[in-house]
């Protein structure tokens, strides 16, 4: 194939061990190698990929990169039986974005094994509305009802509720019949979360329990847990006998302080949810709830379409500072 040049938002490391962010040429030839050549149309934006692109070494390990741990578009080459040029595909998860070059660029090259046929019900932009953080709220929430928390055993907490994994976790529930709490710090957002269906919403000092006592009054039938830290030990400890909590998140903090007796005395199951290395047989049971069951009334409520590249600037800074709400998604080419 010709060696196209394309654009890319590359982040590169200067000497001085600061990071830039510029939009670029690359070429076809500067992709890694794979077996499945793609044009991306839409990529979206995570928490992170604005590690990535500012650097964090435990993301992404050397630079110059292009982020972007999403991506949808069209297949250009093959070779592999299994992926056919002109098949519209999504790739989530893996190590795209990460160490290999991701979707902030107009192709990708990965192994086969990554690619996703688009599920039928569901359009190229649609499937990056969901994205890594859509399908790590799928994925919580099937685990969640999976392991016996109904809709008649009482609400589900969700927490981090207005970032992108969490608002998708309260709509599912809620269009699944749950009646969902949500906490978040951002109480001026309430409306945004009713509106996605939250049946109550709850500011950071109700969700994040100081008292250090080893169990609290029992509330939720089970969690959602976004953020980590306290919060995920306060979840813990107000889970009903028999409930479940999810985690999948550390932008409160990676550590768990929490004694056993949630566990012996009530029962309840501690679930870790990784959309990175998910099987395939799951991944696509999961994919194909989203774009049937589990397809939103209202993605574009949560929505923000950035119009290129250049859009994402603004928009790292705003998850760095915890100011994202809902998803957002740029696209990369028509």
């Amino acid at each position: 194939m010709e060696n196209i040049a394309f654009q890319a938002l590359i982040v590169t490391e200067t000497a001085d061990k600061q990071f830039t962010r510029t939009i670029g040429a690359k070429h076809i030839d500067d992709l890694p190698a794979g077996q499945v050549l793609i044009k991306v149309r839409y990529s979206s934006i995570n928490y992170k990929d604005a590690l990535s692109a500012s650097g964090n070494k435990g993301v992404t390990r050397k630079y110059p990169h292009t982020p972007g741990i999403d991506a949808a578009g069209i297949v250009v080459t093959s070779s592999d039986p299994t992926c056919k040029p002109g098949d519209q595909v999504l790739v989530t998860g893996y190590d795209l974005g990460m160490n290999t070059a991701g979707g902030y660029e107009e192709y990708i090259r990965v192994p086969a094994a990554w690619v996703v046929p688009l599920p039928a019900g569901l359009s190229l932009r649609e499937s990056m509305i969901y994205g890594t953080a859509g399908f790590t709220a799928a994925l919580s929430c099937h685990k969640l009802i999976k392991n016996g928390v109904s809709r008649d055993q009482g609400p589900v907490l969700v927490t981090g509720a207005t970032g992108g994994v969490g608002s998708i976790a309260v709509a599912i529930l809620a269009q699944s019949g749950y009646e969902v709490a949500a906490v978040t710090s951002k109480l001026d957002e309430a409306d945004y979360l009713r509106q996605l269906g939250a049946k109550e919403v709850i500011g950071i000092a109700e969700a994040d329990d100081q008292s250090g006592r080893p169990l609290l009054k029992p509330r939720w039938a089970g969690a959602v847990d976004t953020v980590g830290g306290n919060i995920l030990a306060t979840a813990i400890k107000t889970t009903r006998y028999g409930g479940t909590v999810t985690c999948c998140g550390n932008v409160t903090s990676g550590e768990l302080h929490t004694s056993i007796y949630p566990f012996i005395l009530n029962g309840i199951s501690l679930m870790g949810i990784d959309s990175v290395n998910c099987p395939a047989d799951l991944r696509l049971q999961v994919w194909q709830k989203l774009a049937t069951d589990w397809k939103l009334d209202h993605l574009e409520a949560i929505t923000t379409e950035l119009p290129g590249l250049e859009a994402l600037e603004a928009r790292i800074g705003l998850i760095l500072q915890g100011k994202n709400r809902g998803r957002a998604i740029v696209k990369i080419s028509d």
